[in-house]
């Protein structure tokens, strides 16, 4: 299994925003993640219920599946349901060391014909550490683009 965690300062530049507003852009993210994140090209919600959702989607043009849980305001957990590969990812929102806010992705996923610990497996956790890594910050650019646009309201 292959475990990658990356926290980034929400508040490192303008403008700046509150808890309530990451949370709203995360939860966008999860219904439809195309904005968000340039690896991925489609998604769409195939159930609903109280705090989660199913999603089908399309990652570098692999069709995938998860089913996307919330805690408010402080996690999101997506459970790969298809895909070559199976696992968790998590955004969370964070306390860093200084006290400020953070939001942290952490993926744990067991890929299709990897070995673990093999070097492939390093190979590939490096390839997507910089793909995921990147995920991060293009998702708080998308919800500070938002707030700006006056899309998101929450206080």
């Amino acid at each position: 299994m292959l475990t990658l965690s990356h926290t980034m300062p929400i508040n490192d530049r303008e403008p700046y925003l509150t808890r309530p507003q990451i949370w709203q852009g995360l939860v966008l993210k999860a219904e439809n993640p195309v904005p968000f994140l340039d690896a991925i090209s489609a998604c769409n919600v195939i159930e609903r219920g109280d705090n989660w959702l199913l999603r089908d989607f399309t990652l570098r043009g692999e069709d995938m599946q998860e089913r996307v849980a919330f805690e408010p305001e402080e996690r999101v957990t997506f459970v790969r349901t298809k895909s070559t590969a199976m696992g968790t990812v998590m955004n969370e929102v964070v306390e860093t060391n200084d006290g400020e806010m953070g939001l942290r992705f952490t993926f744990s996923l067991e890929v299709e014909g990897l070995e673990d610990g093999s070097a492939e497996e390093a190979e590939f956790a490096d390839r997507m550490s910089k793909s995921y890594f990147q995920g991060v910050e293009s998702t708080l650019a998308e919800i500070r683009r938002r707030v700006t646009a006056g899309e998101l309201n929450a206080a």
